[in-house]
């Protein structure tokens, strides 16, 4: 699995990586992971999820060259044809990369690959059938072109064979993996279980040292206008002087109404 994922990503640790926490899920999941159909391929599916997220493959281009950690050796120099097809591989879209390395690596028929992948058949289909175009297209001394799909598969069977032998990788032990899962189970696990408590602890430090009772502060008093009395709400509103008598002014000039105007005779 870890050559797969080298073949997958090109990364030695992050290949690596990503098969310790795939058994590591499927150590905290066992009870679902048992029940499955095919147990290898729920972990196998976990590791390639993981190594191709799409977090992890942002500007390949921009990306330093990956130095080997602890226990991961350098990889041996690869022949010029292996070089050649790892670079056209990785090349490939992931999802092309994915279908091509179950189907024609690994063996897998359509249905179990398209399953893996989670696509449909046909979409799985289509997926080999543009690897397959690509790798045709990019390196012709494979012979890929003009073959008919099963003799197609059957070459790039033995190149990818070849290909992930070229790459030796050394697994931790069983043990180990396993007691790492098993540690990292119990710190999450202590985890989810004092965050509570400690959420707990404050809120009961918080009420023990805050005081008795809270007295909200004193707001400023505000002069409500008094009503006005009774007298003064009957006395009749005073109009001004010059008003009245431009008032009466204006009445006098104003004719009763059906009144004839008589011309102005001289």
């Amino acid at each position: 699995m870890t050559q797969q994922a080298l073949v997958l990503t090109g990364r030695a640790r992050l290949a690596r990586r990503a098969v310790e926490r795939a058994f590591r899920t499927a150590w905290q999941r066992w009870p679902e992971v048992a029940a499955a159909p095919d147990p290898v391929g729920w972990v196998r599916a976990a590791a390639h999820d993981y190594a191709l997220a799409p977090w992890r493959r942002p500007f390949p281009g921009l990306r330093t060259a990956e130095r080997p950690g602890p226990g991961t050796p350098a990889p041996a120099p690869a022949a010029p044809g292996d070089h050649a097809l790892l670079e056209a591989v990785l090349a490939l879209p992931a999802p092309y990369r994915r279908a091509l390395l179950l189907h024609d690596g690994l063996g897998l028929g359509l249905h179990e690959t398209a399953v893996e992948v989670e696509a449909s058949t046909p979409a799985a289909t289509g997926r080999l059938a543009h690897a397959r175009e690509c790798l045709a297209e990019r390196l012709p001394e494979l012979g890929l072109a003009g073959l008919p799909p099963d003799r197609q598969g059957a070459v790039l069977h033995a190149r990818l064979g070849a290909l992930t032998a070229s790459r030796p990788v050394v697994p931790p032990p069983a043990r180990d993996v396993r007691a790492g899962a098993q540690r990292w189970t119990r710190l999450t696990t202590r985890a989810g279980f004092g965050a509570p408590g400690l959420l707990a602890v404050m809120a009961l430090a918080v009420s023990l040292t805050a005081p008795d009772g809270h007295h909200p502060p004193p707001r400023p008093a505000v002069a409500i206008p008094s009503a006005p009395s009774a007298r003064a709400a009957a006395a009749p509103a005073v109009r001004p002087a010059h008003r009245t008598r431009r008032h009466r002014a204006a009445v006098r000039r104003t004719p009763p109404p059906g009144a004839r105007l008589a011309p102005d005779v001289r």
